[in-house]
């Protein structure tokens, strides 16, 4: 008896693409997002001091004046373009090292080495500077969009701990951005255990808002601890956790930088309710920061290898993605500009 032969289906010869919706990379076309960038920790500057660093497509000087105001400009001085990172400050000024030429806390060129009138176009580009919870925040633009985010509870009822992540991760701060709406990612990769149906419940709970989004989850984690947390995204570069873990509050940021395009590392902060100031309520803040360190250390490691690796094509998404589809159009529609580009490259 004759049987058919077996049907061997080319997906490449029946002409079949792979569907793609792409996202457009820091950079892209010479623009990046508009978002609230940590540059380095305030401990990094000290009055008088002068910290060159790379950020964005270029290079800028952070420097804190007497007064102590710290300042993030574009690194090359105007006149014939010698690096800014090897002066030093003057006052509330910075003065370049090839012709003393030196800039005040607006950019603008106030004074040269040897008199006459100063160029009315010698200026650096001043970007946008904060600080909070111990790091410099840098906005990419004229004007900030949104403030940086703090915590439900007082800043002055919480103790907090905060620190510079290394190494660098291999890939932009909105990738890394996308895991919080990814549910599958949640269950599969992280270990959370929500109840049959709490996904689409979940999809209900996101609170969208012009520049980022919050939700609720009470969820089992990994050993069985039962968490119930509010998870945000303040622009594409500052994700937001706050609530109960085990049995104790804590809050978390995890805050990226953007060091070149394809790059970022990340700052974390790390905060728990104050004790009563005794030695053993001391102790117990300090326990409990340790256990919020580690665990989020170990679930953003477990997303080192993901991130490192992947090219980011979102395309065959299904109903579990339905909020994570939302962030991804969330990001094509993300403002992007580059109003330093001349200055800083």
């Amino acid at each position: 008896m004759n049987h058919p032969a077996p049907v061997v289906r080319n997906v490449g010869k029946r002409g079949i693409k792979r569907h793609v919706n792409p996202l457009k990379h820091e950079g892209e076309d010479g623009l990046f997002t508009q978002t609230w960038f940590p540059i380095c920790l305030s401990s990094e500057v000290r009055p008088g001091e002068v910290l060159g660093q790379t950020f964005l497509d270029g290079k800028v000087v952070i420097f804190r004046g007497e007064n102590g105001k710290i300042n993030v400009m574009s690194a090359y001085c105007p006149h014939v373009g010698a690096d800014l990172s090897l002066g030093k400050v003057k006052g509330n000024n910075i003065q370049c090292l090839f012709h003393s030429w030196e800039y005040d806390e607006t950019g603008q060129c106030v004074r040269t080495a040897i008199g006459g009138q100063v160029p009315p176009n010698a200026c650096l580009f001043s970007y946008p500077t904060v600080e909070r919870y111990g790091i410099v925040w840098v906005f990419n633009g004229e004007e900030p969009l949104w403030d940086v985010p703090g915590f439900e509870k007082d800043d002055s009822e919480l103790a907090f701990h905060v620190y510079r992540h290394k190494p660098p991760y291999k890939c932009d701060p909105w990738l890394f951005c996308c895991n919080t709406l990814d549910f599958q990612h949640l269950i599969v990769v992280h270990g959370f255990q929500v109840p049959d149906g709490s996904v689409d419940k979940l999809h209900n709970e996101v609170e969208w808002q012009p520049f980022g989004f919050d939700y609720r989850i009470a969820a089992q984690h990994q050993g069985g601890v039962s968490l119930n947390w509010q998870l945000g995204i303040r622009g594409t570069s500052i994700y937001r956790q706050q609530g109960v873990y085990d049995d104790f509050w804590f809050g978390y940021i995890a805050a990226f930088s953007l060091p070149q395009p394809g790059m970022h590392e990340a700052f974390q902060i790390f905060a728990v309710e104050k004790g009563d100031g005794t030695p053993e309520a001391e102790a117990l803040v300090q326990r409990r920061l340790k256990i919020a360190d580690d665990l989020e250390v170990r679930t953003i490691e477990e997303d080192r290898s993901l991130l490192d690796t992947m090219r980011p094509a979102p395309g065959n998404l299904v109903h579990a993605d339905k909020s994570l589809g939302k962030f991804y159009q969330y990001l094509r529609d993300y403002p992007r500009a580059h109003p330093g580009k001349d200055f800083i490259t």
